[in-house]
């Protein structure tokens, strides 16, 4: 990768008011030439098929062809071009569908520009990129099958329960949060103690966190 040269971004979202943000923001910096910019899917394949840019940011959600099924296509033709999924999403299954895609990063929406222009400069520059906002792929896959496990130990009602358990809420804090009655409430907590082998609320979480129930 040359270094000598501004690194060519390309951005893939259907949100108008991020992309115009994040164009005017990537274009200040000298060493970014922000490329182009498509609203979908097969707009963003055709265009970086046209003019190949070093880091592609691609939203998950867009009309026509998805994120992950842009990265597919583009991946088999580009095996060097590093392909970034930009979401909101911090779900595990959309993560692991990145993996499975070929995406090089998985980067949350909620990156502040300053970080996001660092993590676009390190994987241009093929070193290795530190951030909160960034899920390590490499981790997260390591991690697949426990989490996976984990998952069907309990139902999403009592992992939401653990949540709410691991931030310290009471009985009634969990009802009013979750909107089910506190007698809901009771009997999940005794179904996660038992699926969990806990004695104690705080048990619960402890198990919970080293199952990678909850984070």
């Amino acid at each position: 990768m040359q270094h000598d040269k501004p690194f060519k971004v390309f951005l893939a979202d259907d949100h108008p008011l991020l992309r115009t943000g994040l164009r005017m923001s990537l274009s200040q910096h000298a060493d970014i030439d922000f490329i182009g910019e498509a609203n979908d899917g097969f707009k963003a394949v055709e265009k970086i098929k046209t003019n190949p840019p070093d880091v592609a940011l691609i939203d998950v959600d867009m009309p026509g062809l998805s994120g992950m099924a842009a990265i597919r296509l583009l991946r088999k033709q580009y095996p060097d071009m590093k392909l970034l999924i930009f979401s909101s999403y911090s779900d595990r299954h959309y993560i692991e569908e990145a993996m499975q895609a070929g995406a090089n990063g998985y980067i949350l929406k909620s990156i502040d520009i300053s970080e996001l222009v660092e993590v676009i400069r390190a994987f241009a520059r093929n070193e290795q990129p530190m951030s909160p906002y960034l899920m390590d792929l490499a981790i997260e896959w390591e991690n697949t099958s426990a989490s996976e496990n984990a998952d069907k130990l309990v139902t999403k009602r009592e992992k939401q329960i653990l949540e709410c358990l691991a931030r310290g809420q009471g009985n009634k804090e969990i009802s009013d949060s979750l909107y089910i009655s506190t007698e809901t409430v009771k009997t999940h907590i005794k179904n996660i103690f038992k699926k969990l082998e806990a004695k104690s609320r705080l048990e619960a979480v402890i198990a919970a966190k080293e199952k990678h129930i909850i984070d």
